[in-house]
């Protein structure tokens, strides 16, 4: 499994023997002790360990003896961090309260997701009425005695009389899709398996729904465990009709000369029109496809009868930018779009007239336009992002002119839960100092109606005992990056606070303002400082700054979060000793460079399912599709842009490097989960193994006595519908850890 490609370098090289990729015979033994940062604890010891390469195989003895001595190692480490337990007493206090989704109809009824403080997982519950009373609908916590069986998606049909719902074992992106009756709560007898990356799209006839899947791999290629590693490939469409087998299912797009497509079909507001998005990878770009339904002369079941595709009609067949429709009058459709407009905008076109587009609402000078939904027949509610912080307005969607803003904190707007030919918008609001409010927008005046209809409680926190800050902080290249910091009121700047920097930088994501009870345990308890920067990479202003962040030019994230670090300390809020960097997914990749390239900044560092091994990534799942963000080592020039900051491949001894290197790396704590079939366990596991070697168990009398773990969560995945429990678990491992490496202390 070592790889050697025919352009490395001589230095490239000597990177990859470093991480023992080119020698076979690679020492299989570490040696056995290992200082943690406390002198007076005794040093745990390591069990024999394995070349870096061996560990991409999930189930074998090997890996599972790594993984095993990795488990005792860490706990024994976690066993000496004092304030470990009180953050897990804390962190489920504030977890227990009641949290509520924002309402959404169907039919004549409303659904919503509910828990009550400390379930395992979120309940989907129904109701006739706003007020009427509400009915458990589905109950994931009684799949599973741990939890750890989740809702992954769901679709109502038109009439509400049947819900498709997808569920997840142990947080895998593969998920089973089931059928529920509302009235009685019984179960059809549908099955759908190999169902991944999918939406569920009901036609309005509510006989069935279109969905995507792969193909069903040969047996050999399933492991027991469902933790297998092989690429996603052939990613089909499929309509299914209810109360049939799945091998009786439409196959109604696929494409097999381009593998490595994902298809996503929704059916409109009408229910006249199926459309099509196909995506090529991560990049922000999509075709669109289409198809009339009202004009088919029979069903979609009939017209494919399983011998050719759905006669979908291109609408846009080059990936040139990114279209996602928001509402369509007949043939008459209104896209958001990038096309020319790295801000987006809304554009219209009609179907007859496919070569006329016209702007509807034209892209911002400056702001980001996020999402648009049609409301109340005739009306938009768009979203905004200025500076990082959201800006809702209701415009005319016929012109696009403004009619009303709706004024709203600086925070996060998700869930907005309406349609077209609703007059009521339900809004989610959340942000660092409120866990959540669900407005009700009554859109029938001429003045919108805005109240709230639901707040979220915290038992026991006072937001008025914290502030919330935004600086513009210069990076390398003198461009200006947000950085969001919260902490108390009236902190001392004396340099003397654990400090916590969070980062993503990928993928056009945004980073907002969002409610945590566990920063808020740190924040109260250990005098911290979280600090959220929103670097290049992201979507925060738009197609031009995530392009600033990803391909040749990844090193801009870096370079911004290290300026954030930087500015954190010459500010005084904390210094390098007690400032700790977290990321998840592509942000534990930002952290696993930060810490290679500035191993002096920082004290302590949490990296999440990083992508740790930036030259082999896109063999294992989907891990194809992130080659639109980072590149890819099969090609030469990418390659050089690879090597030159793949965590995996740049782990070095700052003791062996100029001043003013430290005389070592920060404490580190990689998280990864057994069943992470997004970003797999072996990108994380054989960091671990390369840092502990390069870094502790190679030298003697090593100089590196900052402790270097891995914790290996169970029957988890990347994120996605973690239980309750196994949340507050893990939240107490690393930040009890972070604690006593920071050496801060618990305040009651």
């Amino acid at each position: 499994m070592s790889a050697t490609f025919p352009w490395t370098t001589e230095k490239e090289l000597t990177i990859q023997s470093n991480c023992g990729m080119l020698d076979p015979t690679a020492p299989k033994i570490f040696p056995n002790h290992f200082c943690p940062s406390d002198p007076l604890q005794p040093r745990p010891a390591y069990d024999d360990l394995i070349p870096p390469s061996q560990l991409e195989v999930p189930d074998s003895e090997e890996t599972k003896e790594f993984v095993d001595s990795q488990v005792k190692l860490t706990e024994s480490v976690l066993k000496t961090c004092n304030a470990r337990e009180k953050i897990r007493e804390r962190i489920t206090e504030l977890f227990d309260h009641p949290r509520y989704s924002a309402p959404f109809k169907r039919g004549d009824k409303y659904f919503y997701f509910h828990n009550t403080g400390l379930q395992q997982q979120d309940v989907l519950y129904v109701q006739d009425s706003l007020n009427g009373k509400p009915e458990v609908l589905l109950d994931p916590n009684e799949l599973s005695k741990d939890g750890t069986v989740s809702l992954n998606t769901c679709a109502v049909s038109e009439d509400a009389k049947y819900v498709a719902y997808g569920l997840s074992k142990s947080g895998s992106d593969w998920i089973t899709i089931n059928v529920i009756r509302v009235e009685d709560r019984g179960l059809e007898p549908d099955t759908l398996s190999w169902v991944k990356f999918s939406s569920i799209g009901w036609t309005h006839d509510s006989k069935g729904f279109f969905y995507s899947r792969y193909p069903t791999p040969i047996e050999a290629e399933i492991s027991e465990a469902r933790t297998e590693t092989n690429v996603n490939l052939n990613h089909e469409l499929c309509y299914h009709l209810l109360g049939t087998d799945q091998s009786e299912d439409i196959l109604c797009w696929r494409d097999p000369e381009n593998p490595k497509n994902l298809f996503r079909a929704s059916v409109t507001d009408d229910g006249k029109y199926v459309i099509l998005y196909i995506e090529e990878g991560c990049e922000v770009k999509n075709k669109v496809y289409y198809l009339d339904l009202s004009a088919l002369p029979h069903r979609p079941q009939d017209i494919c009868n399983g011998k050719e595709l759905l006669p979908l009609k291109k609408l846009i067949d080059e990936f040139e930018a990114s279209y996602h429709a928001i509402a369509n009058d007949g043939t008459l459709f209104t896209f958001l779009t990038n096309k020319d407009a790295p801000r987006y905008k809304l554009v219209r076109v009609d179907l007859k007239e496919q070569s006329s587009w016209a702007d509807v609402i034209p892209e911002s000078e400056k702001d980001v336009l996020v999402s648009a939904h049609a409301v109340h027949h005739n009306k938009l509610l768009v979203r905004y992002l200025s500076d990082v912080q959201y800006v809702l307005q209701l415009r005319d969607l016929k012109t696009g002119s403004l009619l009303h803003p709706l004024p709203i904190d600086i925070g996060t707007v998700y869930g907005i839960s309406t349609r077209r030919k609703d007059g009521i918008v339900f809004i989610g609001f959340t942000s660092f100092l409120t866990p959540g409010i669900i407005y009700q927008c009554d859109l029938k005046s001429e003045i919108p109606d805005v109240k709230i209809f639901r707040e979220i409680a915290v038992p026991k926190f006072d937001r008025t005992e914290f502030q919330v800050e935004q600086a513009f902080v210069p990076s390398k290249d003198g461009t200006k990056i947000p950085l969001f910091i919260v902490a108390r009121k009236n902190i001392d700047l004396d340099g003397s606070h654990p400090c916590l920097l969070f980062g993503y930088g990928g993928f056009n994501v945004n980073l907002t303002p969002s409610f945590s009870v566990s920063r808020i345990a740190l924040l109260k308890h250990l005098d911290a400082v979280f600090c959220l920067a929103n670097i290049r990479g992201g979507g925060e202003y738009g197609e031009e700054w995530h392009k600033a962040g990803s391909m040749a030019k990844k090193q801009n994230c870096f370079d911004d979060f290290i300026s954030a670090a930087e500015f954190l300390v010459s500010a005084g809020y904390t210094r390098p000793k007690k400032l700790c960097i977290e990321g998840g997914s592509n942000g534990g990749l930002l952290v696993g460079a930060c810490i290679n390239q500035r191993p002096d900044l920082f004290g302590c560092a949490l990296a999440h399912v990083g992508v740790m091994d930036m030259l082999r990534f896109h063999k294992f799942t989907i891990g194809h599709a992130w080659t639109s963000d980072f590149g890819c080592s099969d090609k030469e020039e990418e390659f050089h842009w690879l090597i030159k900051y793949s965590p995996l491949h740049n782990v070095r001894r700052p003791w062996e490097e100029p001043s003013p290197w430290p005389s070592q790396c920060p404490a580190t704590m990689l998280l990864t989960a057994d069943h992470d079939d997004r970003v797999v366990p072996m990108h994380s596991l054989k960091l671990l193994a390369t840092m502990q070697y390069v870094l502790c168990t190679s030298v003697k009398n090593s100089p590196q006595t900052n402790p270097i773990l891995g914790r290996i969560e169970c029957k988890a995945g990347h994120g996605a519908g973690r239980p309750t429990q196994k949340l507050i678990d893990e939240a107490a491992d690393r930040y009890g850890f972070m604690a006593k490496m920071l050496d801060a202390h618990w305040i009651d």
